[in-house]
């Protein structure tokens, strides 16, 4: 590269170029990244992970939101809405029986979460 001056480059200029490296591991792409976004806001909250636990601890891993309000001490609709967020997440699916709603956890799903970040991890 030549400077109008006609003179070499600056050595500051080199140091930019030297240090930048193309990406050579898995990098995610826009929707993996959207993806991955909307599952761990949704997780981030703690009384979200707390549902997503009791769901699991659950006999059969499954849980009716009536057994879900006591242990984290908030109204049904309430636990609702925290669960609405976790079904639109793709952490669990809900089943209406009469007039219950009862969650379990979407297989793979926490599996699934973990894959991408480890493999996002390793590559970086």
């Amino acid at each position: 590269m030549v400077t109008t001056s006609g003179a070499a480059p600056s050595s500051a200029l080199q140091d930019v170029v030297a240090c930048c490296s193309p990406a050579t591991g898995q990098v995610l792409g826009p929707e993996q990244a959207d993806y991955l976004a909307n599952m761990l806001k949704a997780i981030a909250e703690p009384t979200r992970l707390r549902l997503l636990s009791l769901v699991a601890a659950h006999e059969g891993g499954e849980a009716c939101v009536c057994d879900l309000t006591d242990p984290v001490r908030l109204s049904q609709p309430t636990v609702s809405h925290h669960l609405k967020i976790l079904v639109d997440a793709g952490l669990l699916e809900r089943e209406q029986r009469g007039r219950w709603a009862y969650y379990r956890l979407i297989p793979g799903a926490l599996d699934d979460l973990g894959q991408l970040l480890t493999t996002t991890v390793s590559a970086g």
